[in-house]
């Protein structure tokens, strides 16, 4: 049976798009919607003994240089986010930037990661995903002498474009 999904978020399940009127998972249908420059930035934290924290610092991991290899698999995450995520639209994704922050009082590493495009859909789980796939990188590659890490607070900070426009995190 052919069912049309229910393009107003509004009318069923909550304002959860991604559900046709019987409840049944869809892609959402954005052929309507105008392109416009759309841009998300999120961050995330790692959390980690200060012994690990200090062979980033110095780029002496056994496994090479930690934070170029962490920002490499951001990048990648974001531009491969549709392969992952079921009900995410394949983008055109025109500018990924993946950027680290040492914290050595809370001995962590800070995230964070925008993605831009020009397009009919937003970023924001392209750039939750960098976040994860680039503090997952950290944790793979520091695992030898760190099992412990702790991946945290991650969450999209802004977005700005489209109908719905800018929004910022009251975090």
């Amino acid at each position: 049976m052919l069912t049309t999904p229910d393009t107003n978020p509004d009318s069923t399940n909550q304002g959860l798009s991604h559900f046709d009127q019987t409840g049944q998972a869809h892609m959402v249908d954005v052929a309507a919607k105008l392109d416009s420059h759309r841009i998300a930035i999120a961050s995330g934290h790692i959390r980690m003994q200060a012994s690990t924290l200090k062979i980033i610092q110095e780029g002496s991991a056994k496994k090479g240089d930690v934070l170029g290899i962490a920002r490499i698999a951001g990048i990648m995450a974001a531009k491969r986010t549709s392969d992952l995520i079921p009900l995410c639209h394949p983008l055109v994704i025109t500018r990924v930037t993946v950027n680290f922050e040492i914290h050595e009082n809370s001995t962590s590493v800070g995230c964070t990661a925008q993605v831009e495009t020009l397009g009919k859909t937003g970023v924001e789980i392209e750039a939750l995903t960098a976040v994860q796939i680039a503090l997952l990188t950290i944790y793979d590659m520091c695992k030898a002498v760190d099992r412990g890490m702790v991946m945290s607070d991650i969450h999209v900070v802004e977005k700005h474009g489209g109908k719905s426009g800018d929004w910022v995190a009251a975090i």
